[in-house]
């Protein structure tokens, strides 16, 4: 009888979770969706972020130290992430140019020691310069051009306030990225770092982060787009 007014108790405090915090999926949905392509419905992000928020509330134990909502809003946007990549919409063309242009800024900053110019890229590539930055649109708009992509799941971006690890390799892992992820923003350009800390620590969109540098929302785009590609050449290590 204990046994299974346990499991009643168990079950309802699920529901509750799941009952408290669908806003939350609803707002990690309309977030992401600012960044996505229009051919991306916010519904199949709901979808799978309630998903995510399911298995937040089935595996939360709360004697971990972290609250609900952030332990749940971490597995929900990875839910959406993961969804997202399995579909991918992006054409092989697009993959491709976002390497060459990796390869390239990789290539000249190892010939030149310092940070290479929108025309230095261009010229590598042998295009016109609006050839390259409607790449870099491209590749911005094709995809999410995350800090997760660089090698690491999503929880270690948010490693300061996501839920504890138990696995000490992991936890090693995540300081080290996060250290070395450091260390390369703190190299970039200063109009790229900007862009990148108020796209990820600010949470503005393109079109806000425009207003902000006075600059069109295309010219944004551009910007983060080469700074997540400068970093994908500096972090190669990483990588590999």
């Amino acid at each position: 009888m204990v046994a299974k007014t346990n499991a009643y108790s168990n079950q309802t405090d699920k529901s509750a979770l799941l009952e408290q915090h669908t806003v939350l999926v609803k707002r990690i949905a309309y977030h992401l969706l600012a960044r996505l392509p229009a051919s991306v419905q916010v519904e199949d992000l709901i979808q799978s972020g309630m998903i995510g928020l399911f298995e937040a509330a089935t595996n939360f134990d709360c004697s971990k130290g972290a609250s609900f909502e952030t332990f749940a809003g971490i597995r929900i946007r990875g839910a959406m992430l993961d969804e997202i990549r399995k579909g991918d919409w992006t054409p092989r063309s697009v993959h491709k140019n976002s390497r060459m242009v990796s390869d390239a800024i990789r290539s000249l900053e190892a010939q030149y020691g310092r940070d290479v110019s929108d025309s230095e890229v261009a010229e590598k590539l042998e295009i016109s310069l609006n050839e390259y930055h409607h790449i870099l649109n491209e590749v911005s708009a094709g995809k999410i051009i995350g800090i997760e992509d660089l090698g690491v799941s999503d929880d270690s971006i948010n490693y300061e306030h996501s839920y504890k690890v138990d696995d000490p390799y992991q936890s090693i892992e995540q300081i080290v990225f996060k250290k070395k992820l450091t260390e390369c923003i703190s190299t970039l350009p200063e109009r790229e770092a900007l862009v990148l800390s108020l796209y990820y620590d600010e949470e503005l969109n393109l079109r806000e982060i425009g207003q902000v540098l006075d600059v069109s929302e295309s010219r944004v785009s551009q910007i983060h787009s080469q700074a997540m590609h400068r970093l994908k050449a500096r972090m190669q290590s990483w990588q590999s």
